[in-house]
């Protein structure tokens, strides 16, 4: 399991997802530079604190996870003008958030 300062890292990154678009917790695990490390991702969500856009954090095929939160989820994502593909799964081609297009 990884330390604290690897979730204080994750949560760097939750920071800076912008409206309407999500990642993966694989995406952050190599944005971490950890590509092996999207289960420790998770832990760290599970822990993420409420002032975070939790919500933009998806499984790499968009589907979205929370459990009993997974409605509030969706509709926190739809206001935000994520878009969704027949299945009920996050457009990821559409949505998914790189890094590099900070300012987009």
């Amino acid at each position: 399991m990884m330390d604290g300062s690897f979730f204080d890292q994750v949560y760097k990154v939750v920071a800076e997802i912008p409206y309407g678009k999500v990642v993966s917790y694989g995406q952050i695990a190599r944005m971490l530079g950890n590509p092996r490390a999207a289960r420790e991702v998770g832990w760290a969500m599970h822990a993420c604190p409420d002032a975070l856009p939790w919500q933009r954090v998806v499984k790499q095929d968009g589907t979205i996870t929370g459990g009993a939160h997974a409605h509030l989820r969706r509709a926190i994502l739809m206001e935000e003008g994520v878009s969704f593909l027949r299945d009920g799964k996050v457009d990821m081609e559409q949505c998914r958030w790189d890094k590099t297009d900070i300012g987009k």
